[in-house]
């Protein structure tokens, strides 16, 4: 790209997508488009169409989505299927119409099987049922992934689907009922320290694996595949490694300089046992994620305690 390419970015506002503006702007990028919620409602597509059509851009990072967590999504799963099915295909379609010369769709590690060997190659892709909390979430995305792949066969698109694992960071979403499992547990474990209290009552066993990726990393992996050509239609973009729920929440204590005890409540789901991504596509372009489990937990815990953390009671 260069660097007075036009480039529209769909979800600004959320973590992913206002780290992403950052590095686009560190990187030198000075023709970035973006749109509010409120100015442009992405599951509008005539909306959608009009504004791509009025504003040319030659590259979409379509970040925009409905995020949440396990209960958010186990409660409103029609919620989380309608809303990233219409943003993926609004924003797509329009890009079509448009000929943009590249869109990068942000995917999901939800989309693997639930039950699925690890750790999860793109090939694995509808090789088996999904995890039932995050099903309409997971359907959503992956849509936008069939959608990049037929795109491209189809009428000759440039899209591309980047699949993250889990992420957190600066700018997450802390509220309790959408917040992801990094951002409650450092929620949860910095009020009982607040408060002195002497335990913590956990979600599920501990036991669940997840791979955690940290915004900036995961934002500079962004902008690598925006630039560099591939074949695939979609690519893992991970880490690497992962971390159990109990050592998680083990480091964040540490972090946080609570001394009381979790205790775990197995009467709630895990999710899937475990999620591990094979990184070795982006591995072998070049590009590795940076910043370790512990550096991005005392980054993003040092964000809250200054931003969020002085107001809570």
């Amino acid at each position: 790209m260069l660097k007075n390419a036009k480039i529209y970015l769909a979800g600004h506002e959320g973590m992913v997508g206002s780290a992403l503006l950052d590095a686009l702007k560190r990187s030198g990028f000075e023709n970035i488009i973006t749109k509010s919620f409120y100015e442009l409602d992405l599951r509008d597509q005539g909306k959608v169409q009009e504004y791509i059509k009025s504003e040319r851009p030659e590259y979409v990072f379509l970040i925009a989505g409905k995020v949440g967590g396990i209960h958010a999504n186990i409660q409103f799963p029609a919620e989380y299927l309608y809303d990233n099915l219409m943003i993926a295909a609004n924003v797509m379609e329009a890009s079509r119409i448009s000929k943009v010369k590249k869109l990068l769709f942000l995917g999901s590690s939800c989309i693997y099987p639930r039950e699925s060997e690890q750790p999860m190659k793109e090939d694995y892709l509808l090789t088996g049922s999904l995890e039932p909390t995050n099903e309409g979430y997971a359907i959503g995305k992956i849509a936008g992934l069939k959608m990049c792949q037929y795109y491209n066969k189809q009428y000759e698109c440039n899209f591309l689907a980047a699949i993250p694992p889990n992420l957190y960071g600066p700018g997450d979403n802390f509220s309790d009922d959408h917040s992801h499992v990094i951002s409650a547990l450092i929620k949860k474990i910095h009020n009982a320290h607040k408060h002195n209290m002497n335990e913590v009552l956990m979600w599920g066993t501990g036991s669940a694996r997840r791979e955690f990726m940290f915004t900036e990393d995961l934002t500079d992996g962004l902008i690598f595949l925006m630039e560099h050509p591939i074949e695939s239609p979609y690519i893992n973009i991970g880490t690497g490694s992962d971390v159990s729920i109990l050592e998680l929440a083990e480091m964040i204590k540490d972090i946080i300089g609570y001394r009381g005890k979790f205790i775990w409540d197995a009467n709630k789901p895990d999710g899937m046992p475990k999620k591990l991504m094979d990184s070795s596509k982006i591995n072998a372009m070049g590009w590795k994620s940076r910043t370790t489990l512990l550096e991005g937990l005392k980054k993003t815990y040092l964000w809250y305690a200054g931003n969020i953390g002085v107001t809570e009671k």
